[in-house]
C-alpha cells in the first residue's frame, strides 16, 4: 500500500483555500518569530522552514478528503511544513520517505512562477543505478522518468505522490533582485499506516534489531 499505482497523475488544484483562509495564512507567516523559523535547511535548499505549526496542522485535517480523491485512496494527516525559499531557493532532487507518499504543494506567495518538475510514477522502492559520477544529473536525464514541470500561482495546488515521484525545483535565477517564493506542503500516508511508515518501528515489525542502528543515524525523515 504504501506503492503508488502506475496510472496515478499529478492533480492540478486550482483553489485548496478560500480567500479568507489565505489571508489568514498570509498573516501567520507575518507574526513568525526569528526563533520560530529552522535554520538547517538554509545551506542545501536555502530556505526557513516551520514544522508542524498548529494553524497550518488544523488546516491539513481539513483535506484529508480532498486529498484522499486526488489520491484514489483514503489518507491520514503525516507532518507539514512551511517552505520560505530566499533568493538563494534551490529544490536538489529527491524523493520523498514513505511517511510522504502523498503531497499537497500550495502556493503561498511568489516573486515569479517557480516550476516544479516531477517524474512519473516510478516502482518503488526504485532500482535506478549510474555509472557516472553525477547520480543526480543521471536522475533528471534517464528517458523513462519522463520529467513534467508544472508552474503555480498563489492559491494554487497540486497533489503528487512524492516517495515515487523524482522531484526538483532549478535555482532561483539571479537577475538582480530579490528573489522569494513561499508554500506550504501537507504530507500523508495511506489511512491505517501510521505504525509501518514510522522508522522507529521497523525493527520490531520486521523482526531486524540491526535496523534500529540505521534508523538512528539515519533519522525518522529521509
Amino acid at each position: 500500500r504504501l506503492r503508488t499505482r502506475d496510472d496515478f497523475q499529478v492533480r492540478r488544484l486550482p483553489r485548496v483555500f478560500d480567500d479568507a483562509v489565505m489571508e489568514e495564512i498570509r498573516k501567520t507567516l507575518g507574526k513568525l518569530k526569528a526563533a520560530q523559523l529552522e535554520l538547517h535547511e538554509m545551506p542545501g535548499f536555502g530556505r526557513f522552514v516551520v514544522h508542524d505549526h498548529p494553524f497550518f496542522s488544523e488546516l491539513q485535517e481539513s483535506t484529508l478528503e480532498l486529498v484522499g480523491e486526488a489520491a484514489g485512496e483514503e489518507v491520514e494527516a503525516s507532518y507539514n511544513f512551511l517552505s520560505m525559499y530566499t533568493k538563494l531557493g534551490r529544490c536538489p532532487i529527491h524523493m520523498d520517505s514513505p511517511e510522504a507518499k502523498w503531497t499537497l504543494d500550495v502556493c503561498i506567495n511568489q516573486s515569479e512562477p517557480w516550476p516544479i518538475h516531477l517524474s512519473q510514477v516510478l516502482p518503488w522502492p526504485e532500482g535506478f543505478t549510474s555509472e557516472g559520477t553525477d547520480w543526480k544529473e543521471s536522475i533528471r536525464q534517464a528517458a523513462d522518468h519522463r520529467f513534467s514541470a508544472f508552474s503555480l500561482e498563489p492559491g494554487n495546488a497540486l497533489v503528487f505522490s512524492g516517495s515515487s515521484q523524482w522531484h526538483y525545483r532549478d535555482a532561483l535565477p539571479d537577475a538582480g533582485r530579490e528573489r522569494s517564493c513561499d508554500l506550504l506542503f501537507f504530507h500523508y500516508f495511506p489511512k491505517g499506516m501510521a505504525e509501518i511508515v514510522d522508522p522507529m518501528n521497523w525493527p520490531r515489525l520486521f523482526g531486524i534489531p540491526e535496523l534500529a542502528e540505521i534508523v538512528m543515524t539515519t533519522g525518522t525523515h529521509a
